[in-house]
């Protein structure tokens, strides 16, 4: 089966968190605030909309220049924010990955999102412009990255010719914890270094990661009683089992339908369990294999196959 090549950007997008490309001085706004009050302050300010917020942080509201030219179209200048702003609010979770902030404002058309915490407090904003001059900065310490750890990764490439027997392994093993959504994709994180250290093409690096990130996530959102990932190095292919101890699957054809989801509506309102997860591992590995039954658990297997100069 023909996998999808995976680009640099592609990779990052599918792993870095919106919290990292956000931006964290956010100008917000008081309800009360006159609308021509407003309009001055996305002038001097230079933005096109702004958070409308009580208590401090919590959302209550959203301005833009669409509000802003519709006051005074209708003469409402000096009507407060609170007449005029769009109560229904899209946020998207800090935790969540930047494809699903990416996704939102392709398919709504936001032009912006506000950021919130796990207990739906606005953290930050974001919009194309701060995630495209976030991943070029990833881009740039990936770059830096790779140069200062060509050395280390030439000793490690080697184990496998160092070694010598009839089939040498090497596996890795990390445990991923039920709704632990702050340390999320740091196992899928770990591997991918892991890899470039092994020497692992990075095209297949890239691969890996996504499939690895989307399987983690999984695990996050699905496991009621924790899981693990365990990772399968060999030289001419690799193996990320990812294992769910919990209560298991009933209808697996069903969980397999892209889109289809499990995930209740709390973890959905963080930009999360939108069910394309397993679509995406399939797209990016060689094979995959989901097995489960209920009150067994459940393993999901993704296979990625090496040529001969996969390790470089």
């Amino acid at each position: 089966m023909a996998t999808e090549e995976i680009t640099k950007v592609q990779e990052l997008i599918y792993t870095t968190r919106v919290e990292s490309v956000m931006a964290r001085n956010v100008v917000v706004l008081d309800p009360a605030t006159p609308m021509a009050e407003v309009r001055e302050l996305m002038r001097s300010k230079r933005i096109s909309g702004a958070p409308v917020v009580v208590d401090g942080n919590r959302i209550v509201g959203i301005v833009s220049l669409t509000d802003i030219m519709e006051a005074m179209e209708k003469g409402r200048l000096n009507s407060p924010v609170s007449e005029n702003m769009t109560c229904k609010v899209k946020t998207v979770s800090k935790d969540a990955a930047v494809t699903e902030a990416i996704n939102s404002m392709g398919r709504q058309g936001h032009a912006r999102l506000p950021v919130v915490d796990q207990e739906g407090r606005l953290a930050g904003i974001v919009t194309t412009g701060t995630i495209i001059r976030a991943l070029l900065h990833e881009m740039d310490i990936s770059f830096q990255k790779k140069e200062a750890e060509k050395l280390q990764t030439y000793r490690a490439s080697h184990i496998f010719q160092d070694i010598v027997s009839d089939d040498t392994s090497l596996i890795l093993r990390f445990v991923v914890d039920d709704k632990d959504f702050d340390s999320a994709g740091k196992a899928s994180s770990m591997i991918k270094k892991s890899l470039l250290r092994l020497g692992v093409a990075p095209a297949i690096v890239r691969r890996v990661a996504v499939a690895t990130y989307e399987a983690e996530m999984n695990l996050v959102i699905h496991t009621d009683v924790g899981g693990e990932i365990i990772v399968d190095i060999r030289k001419n292919r690799l193996k990320i089992s990812a294992v769910d101890h919990g209560p298991g699957i009933a209808d697996i054809q069903q969980v397999l339908q892209p889109g289809f989801s499990t995930a209740p509506e709390w973890i959905r309102d963080m930009g999360f369990g939108a069910g394309m997860g397993l679509a995406n591992i399939k797209r990016c590995s060689d094979l995959m294999e989901l097995l489960s039954e209920p009150g067994g658990g459940t393993r999901l297997d993704i296979l990625f196959l090496f040529s001969d100069n996969a390790l470089v």
